[in-house]
């Protein structure tokens, strides 16, 4: 009696310690999920540079530590200043008249009248649809330079969040594969069961941000770099507006490139307008195509529409960071139920099988 009241009490104060240590780190959780990302991404390089460094885990982790550093933070960082230069730039612009997002609609009105008239007669204002798009880039421009100038706005907070990745990710890189071991060890789930789940974890991670991320940059390039070649307006910006429309799920860069397309054809400048058109279907379009399959490969093993499920949950949730977690939430929920159905599913057919030969057993020896 003693020793399960022990239990229970142990038990109970483990849970306990375990929310309350977990509440306590609630503000930094963000940080340490990007440092557990990243140290999974980094882990293959890491190793190969602790191999080539004779065994030395802390110097390679600092030299994986200081590639990260180099080819991506500072990177996004020189992009961010950029896009809320250029954000500024256009809105002046657009505040000035000095692009007219109108001329699609008098385009219309002078070579479609029909158009128009149909419009109309579904209860449309063509005036007020006429402001609308006038007013579409300058919101979109202001969203992106407000969102890149928060940055700037919460500087302590930002710097402190990424100076904690990275100190926890020096840490996570050198002694990841203990953790992993410990953790094993400890969970009570069976060493196989909790190697796969870590697996599996790895691998959605990996996957999740290749497909993601990845393809997302590769999209926004060659977006912003045709824009920059056609001499439009904010090629940074509408580069970086395509990446993240790329990262949203049925959307796409289309949301961009096709009313600048549209734009352009409308203001007498059809070679460039079919130039863009022809850049957005078949290089932007085909990059997912063509990339998805070698980056991702069938790592996340899920269904196109759970994951497209998952990623709008996380978003909605999370956040940006919902874009890995969701997509994560999902594939340990699979995993987990596969994990249940090999460990029970079987032993109740078993259970059905014993019981049918029984019951013909019984059956053969009653016909006797």
């Amino acid at each position: 009696m003693s020793t399960s009241i022990e239990r229970v009490f142990f038990f109970t104060l483990l849970t306990l310690a375990t929310l309350a240590f977990v509440g306590l780190l609630n503000v930094f959780l963000i940080p340490i999920f990007w440092a557990v990302t990243f140290a999974i991404l980094f882990e293959p390089m890491n190793d190969r540079f602790a191999a080539g460094l004779g065994g030395r885990g802390a110097l390679a982790s600092g030299v994986t530590l200081l590639g990260i550093v180099l080819l991506i933070l500072v990177p996004l960082a020189l992009l961010g200043v950029a896009v809320a230069t250029e954000a500024s730039a256009l809105m002046a612009a657009i505040e000035r008249g000095e692009v007219d997002t109108g001329a699609p609609v008098r385009w219309v009105r002078e070579h479609a009248p029909v158009v128009i008239h149909y419009v109309e007669g579904l209860g449309v204002d063509v005036e007020e649809l006429r402001g609308r798009l006038s007013s579409f880039a300058l919101v979109t421009g202001q969203w992106v330079a407000s969102n890149a100038l928060q940055i700037g706005q919460n500087t302590v907070q930002f710097f402190i969040g990424v100076a904690l990745m990275l100190y926890l990710l020096f840490f996570f890189l050198r002694d990841g594969h203990g953790i992993v071991d410990r953790l094993i060890r400890i969970l009570p789930l069976g060493d196989a069961r909790e190697r796969h789940l870590f697996e599996r974890f790895s691998s959605v991670v990996r996957a999740t941000v290749k497909g993601t991320f990845v393809i997302a940059a590769v999209q926004g390039a060659i977006g912003g770099v045709a824009f920059a070649l056609l001499g439009l307006r904010g090629a940074v910006l509408w580069g970086v507006v395509m990446a993240i429309a790329s990262l949203l799920p049925v959307v796409g860069p289309g949301l961009v490139w096709l009313p600048a397309a549209i734009l352009l054809l409308t203001t007498e400048r059809i070679i460039a307008g079919l130039v863009l058109i022809f850049v957005g279907v078949v290089l932007v379009g085909l990059a997912d195509n063509l990339l998805r399959p070698v980056l991702v490969g069938r790592d996340t093993r899920m269904p196109d529409y759970l994951v497209l499920l998952a990623t709008l949950g996380g978003l909605a949730l999370f956040g940006i960071t919902g874009l890995v977690i969701g997509p994560l939430i999902a594939a340990l929920f699979i995993t987990l139920w596969e994990m249940f159905e090999e460990s029970y599913g079987d032993r109740e057919a078993e259970r059905s099988a014993t019981r049918a030969e029984a019951e013909s057993v019984e059956d053969a020896a009653g016909d006797g």
